[in-house]
Formats: C-alpha cells, sequence, structure tokens
C-alpha cells in the first residue's frame, strides 16, 4: 500500500544498524559504554522501545540489542517495559485523533477483526485478538479507538500477551549465544506455540467466539 512505502527502507536501515552494532560490539565496548550510563542510559532504551512500537517497524531487533547490552533478565525487562509505554501512548494518540487516524495505519480488514473479538468477548475478546497474528501497534492503534475499551483493560492485555514471546525471545538468545541448546529448544518452543495459537485462532477470525 502507499502508505507503507517508507516501511521497507526504513527496515532496511533498521536491520542495517543492527547488525552493524553487534559486529562492531564484538568486544562488548559499546555495551560496557553503554551501561556506564547507569539509569540515564535505561530511560534511552526504553524511550527508544517505544518509539519503534509505535510504528510497523518489528521491534525484535531492539529486544536483541538490550539483551546484548543488558544481559537476559534486566535486557527483557526493558523491551517489556518500553512496548507498555508505547501502548500508553497509542492509546492517548487514539482517543485524541479517532477513527480517521488510525485508517491511515490499520488496514479495514485488521480492524474489523480486532473489532469483531472485542465486540463478542469483551475484554477477553481483546486479549484473545493480542494473540492473533496481527502486529501488536495494530491491535494497540485499534483499540485504543474504541470508546467502549477502557485504558486498564487495554493496558494489562497488551502487558501481559507480549510478555511469552518476549520470554521466548531471550530464552532463543541465551541458547545461542551461552550454546545452552536445552534453552535454545525451550525458547523456540514457546515462540512456535505462541504463534501456533495465533495460527488457529485465525482460522476463523470472523466468527462469534462464543460460538
Amino acid at each position: 500500500m502507499e502508505r507503507y512505502v517508507w516501511v521497507p527502507v526504513a527496515l532496511g536501515i533498521f536491520v542495517i544498524l543492527i547488525v552493524a552494532f553487534f559486529y562492531f560490539d564484538r568486544t562488548n565496548q559499546i555495551s560496557t559504554m553503554i551501561q556506564s550510563l547507569g539509569p540515564l542510559g535505561i530511560v534511552l532504551a526504553v524511550l527508544l522501545m517505544a518509539a519503534v512500537c509505535l510504528t510497523p517497524i518489528p521491534s525484535e531487533g531492539i529486544v536483541l540489542l538490550f539483551l546484548k547490552i543488558y544481559g537476559v533478565y534486566l535486557g527483557t525487562f526493558v523491551a517489556w517495559f518500553g512496548s507498555c509505554v508505547s501502548a500508553l501512548l497509542i492509546f492517548a494518540i487514539a482517543r485524541y485523533y479517532g477513527r480517521m487516524f488510525i485508517a491511515r495505519f490499520v488496514t479495514e480488514e485488521n480492524f474489523k477483526m480486532v473489532d469483531n473479538w472485542v465486540k463478542r468477548k469483551g475484554t477477553a475478546g481483546l486479549l484473545i485478538a493480542r494473540l492473533l497474528p496481527i502486529p501488536a501497534f495494530v491491535v494497540n492503534y485499534v483499540a485504543g479507538g474504541l470508546p467502549s475499551i477502557k485504558v486498564w483493560p487495554y493496558f494489562w492485555t497488551a502487558a501481559v500477551s507480549i510478555i511469552p514471546y518476549y520470554v521466548g525471545t531471550a530464552l532463543v538468545f541465551l541458547g545461542v549465544s551461552k550454546e545452552l541448546w536445552t534453552w535454545l529448544m525451550v525458547g523456540g518452543a514457546a515462540i512456535l506455540a505462541f504463534w501456533g495459537i495465533g495460527f488457529l485462532l485465525n482460522r476463523h477470525p470472523l466468527r462469534d467466539p462464543l460460538q
């Protein structure tokens, strides 16, 4: 679509920057420098994650970046916290600008898919919609623009639904970086299970979930 012409270019630049970081940080000099910033570095990392999650650009590269810099535990938390901040920002944006603005980022098909689940199952439907194979930022924009969705259900479903994927990504990273094949398999299984649930739910996405 014409409105997404910039996405492949931005994604290409983004991937190049991530790869360059890992290449030049082979001795952890850059990571050590960033760690020396202390709380300021963490705040900047959270803001970077939040900014990326506002866009169609996948956030996995940033997650890997944080895992490399801060380690598995803190890196995962920083990525998760940044995505939560982004979710709240999107909620405010969607409520302020309304559906006409949301249409610039979300296709009519995806809007109807999320709206269908929410109308039929409320908060539970929103949680299910977040498990569908739809980018998180799309669900956030749609849900944020629905008057029936309050801020707390919107926020906790966003915060909870991303945890399995980030934990799985962290375990895969741990398995690859430390050559711990058990964690690699566990992490891979977690991500596959997450995708599998989304695939199964998406087989008949517009059917009434009560049926």
